[in-house]
């Protein structure tokens, strides 16, 4: 009963095993992986793969990033399931050629001559034919046709009879095989040049990924790869002068160092722009040495163009900058004082701020880029240049478009090449950091105004939200300088207040109500500095969302419009009397007021009021700079690229062969009559009935009778 009892238990799994591999070869399935693979490459070419993670978060939220790469759609060409999706197709294809390949190779060598009379007389396409030459004459004319026409055949005696046996396009069955193993090969080479090996030496070898920053020098061997690896994909990045033995790639959550078969430098980078100041090419120059040859190689990588060495292709992938060296000059953006001070950093590295620049706090500055050439968007939104990037016609409707202080997105476009431009972070002693960007020129608008740019952004992947500093008649900040501290002085506002009210009213008008003017100009000027709230509730820390917060509190609404554009003549009065006065500190002589210092005053009176937003403790204005760039390059070593190129091949034969070719098979069947001639039957098959196979068929029909018929 137990021997009984295991052979069914044998014969089950057998059956389990036999139903699992009839479903794996099946077509079934196959084309059920090739959906799927197609639907992940749409994902992946859809979705932007390897970006950082913090993008990820910004474009769909922290619970639909953290879903999307738990699936591993950020990076879906290496992720587990499509690699394993890869392999299951290749076994799938695999079965399915072997079980059919055999049958299909017997079927191409086989002649099928072991018809007979009446089976052919069953085909739908046939014919029957009479003529007065003998069988044995008959035969050479006609296998001498089937031989012209394309046709193999052979010759067979049977049963008093004489069966010509032909076949012509059996490749046909060549291409199916030839189809599949394409697929086979295609998806090999594709499991070979991804991260399965690394995968593998992780499982195998320790290798593991590095989580953080380190040098290279001390990264340990459990997160570096051997010069030997079969199979990678990684960048390098160089500086001029620089040299590099070592590719960085990105995998799971980390990184792993590759060391390369030989070292890279870089001796000179060369790129070119267009009129716009977009890059149009740019290539490096290179010296590649070999450590164990001592051999040194020049050569010149440009995109598209690599240089390979020892099987490992070194692409040109981008550039960046690779340590600039940048002299600034620092002005303080809180406090009283519009003291300037030297500063110097290199990019890439940081820098402490300390003392009065610091505003008794410590911070460090941060330098991550350096461009000598910047092609940014100065356009209104009707496409025309504008000086503030936003129309300005009351407060409210300034206050509606959030103050000016961003690059907007709603705006025209008109591209221009503004100069070089400086990046870095201001970290504060807990960590906490803005990017600032700042251009070195003052840009020309299209009213004739200059500003200076300088962006700041809160998180690394959002966009740059601008503040405009308008230029002096030098071409410089310290104007603007030197109103923004004096607008933090109560004695400045006092004075400004002063002589505002003095100016504006008649010499005649009481003293009551010239001190009235005062007194409201003075609190305007408070509210406006951040001196004191708008409200109890007041969420504004100054500027002209104050003024608008206090305007919404304490004027009835229907007559909040006409208040508001009372309040903005005002303070840009105000304004240009704390200018005078910032001026006669400084020991300078007042200003002679002109179109053109008017709209100085309004623009100022407009960045005045954006810097709460800006909320920098300091402003670094480049001044000079020695350039000094840097190559990314790709490294690549794919084995399996030749191996893809062999499969396509395969493919392009396979399905050339299979819809181009139709095989094509044809039986005649001699026999002698009793006149001393013969009659032949004719039959003929095809793999696929078209409308040209009719013509073909009604074709050799007709010559067939023809030679038969002939004397």
């Amino acid at each position: 009963m137990s021997i009984s009892t295991s052979g069914m238990q044998i014969k089950g799994a057998q059956r389990w095993v036999r139903d699992g591999v009839e479903l794996v070869s099946s077509m079934r399935f196959a084309i059920s992986l090739l959906t799927v693979l197609a639907i992940a490459s749409i994902v992946g070419t859809v979705l932007k793969q390897g970006d950082p993670y913090p993008n990820y978060v910004n474009q769909f939220g922290p619970f639909w990033a953290d879903v999307f790469r738990s699936l591993g759609l950020y990076t879906v060409y290496s992720s587990w399931w499509f690699l394993l999706i890869l392999f299951f197709l290749m076994a799938s294809t695999t079965l399915c050629i072997v079980r059919n390949a055999p049958k299909m190779i017997a079927d191409i060598r086989s002649w099928r001559d072991h018809v007979r009379e009446g089976s052919l007389r069953a085909f739908g396409h046939k014919g029957e034919f009479t003529g007065p030459a003998p069988r044995g004459e008959l035969v050479p004319r006609l296998t001498h046709y089937l031989g012209r026409r394309g046709y193999r055949f052979v010759v067979r005696e049977r049963d008093g009879a004489t069966l010509v046996a032909a076949k012509a396009g059996a490749i046909n069955k060549i291409g199916y095989i030839f189809a599949h193993s394409a697929i086979v090969i295609i998806c090999l080479g594709g499991l070979i040049d991804s991260d399965l090996l690394i995968r593998v030496q992780t499982a195998l070898f320790g290798k593991s990924p590095l989580q953080g920053n380190a040098g290279i020098a001390q990264i340990p061997e459990s997160h570096r790869l051997s010069p030997n690896n079969p199979a990678f994909r990684g960048y390098a990045f160089v500086p001029e002068g620089g040299k590099s033995n070592t590719a960085i790639l990105n995998f799971q959550d980390g990184s792993v160092v590759q060391d390369l078969p030989f070292s890279i430098e870089l001796k000179k980078f060369h790129v070119d722009y267009y009129s716009t100041g977009m890059p149009k090419l740019f290539a490096s120059d290179i010296v590649v040495t070999d450590p164990e040859t001592g051999k040194t190689m020049d050569a010149t990588v440009k995109v598209n163009e690599p240089f390979i060495y020892k099987g490992v292709a070194i692409y040109q992938s981008s550039f960046e900058d690779g340590g600039s060296k940048l002299k600034l000059t620092g002005y303080p953006m809180r406090g009283a004082s519009d003291r300037t001070f030297a500063f110097s950093g290199d990019v890439g590295g940081s820098t402490q701020l300390r003392g009065a620049a610091a505003a008794k706090d410590e911070y460090t500055i941060e330098f991550s880029d350096f461009r000598a050439i910047n092609v940014e968007n100065i356009s209104n939104g009707n496409g025309e240049r504008d000086a503030r990037g936003v129309a300005r016609k009351s407060l409210r409707e300034e206050m509606g478009k959030q103050l000016g202080s961003g690059a907007r997105t709603d705006l025209g476009k008109d591209l221009r090449n503004v100069g070089p431009s400086v990046q870095y972070k201001v970290r504060d002693r807990s960590g906490q950091a803005k990017e600032y960007r700042n251009y070195m020129l003052p840009i020309l608008m299209g009213d004739g105004e200059r500003v200076f740019m300088t962006g700041v952004r809160d998180t690394p992947d959002g966009p740059f939200q601008y503040l405009r500093i308008p230029a002096d008649a030098d071409g410089s900040v310290k104007q603007w300088m030197m109103i923004r501290a004096a607008l933090q002085d109560d004695a400045a506002r006092a004075e400004a207040a002063r002589r505002f009210a003095a100016e504006s009213l008649p010499s005649q008008t009481s003293t009551e109500l010239r001190k009235q003017l005062q007194e409201s100009t003075k609190r305007e000027l408070d509210l406006f500095a951040g001196v004191i709230p708008a409200s109890k509730n007041s969420q504004a820390r100054g500027g002209l969302q104050a003024i608008a917060e206090f305007v919404n509190e304490k004027v009835p609404q229907d007559q909040q419009s006409s208040a508001a554009d009372m309040f903005r003549r005002i303070l840009d009065g105000a304004i240009w009397q704390l200018w005078q006065v910032a001026r006669e500190q400084a020991g300078l002589p007042a200003v002679t007021p002109s179109p053109q210092t008017e709209l100085f005053v309004h623009t100022a009176t407009n960045a005045l009021s954006d810097n709460f937003l800006y909320d920098a403790p300091v402003f670094l204005q480049l001044d000079s700079f020695d350039q000094i760039q840097a190559s990314v390059f790709q490294l690549t070593r794919s084995p399996g690229k030749k191996i893809v190129y062999l499969g396509s091949l395969l493919l392009v034969l396979g399905i050339f062969s299979m819809f181009y070719v139709r095989e094509r098979r044809l039986w005649l069947w001699l026999k002698d009559t009793p006149e001393g001639g013969s009659s032949v039957l004719m039959a003929v098959s095809t793999t696929r009935r078209t409308l040209d196979f009719e013509k073909e068929f009604a074709r050799t029909k007709a010559e067939i009778d023809e030679i038969v018929t002939q004397r």
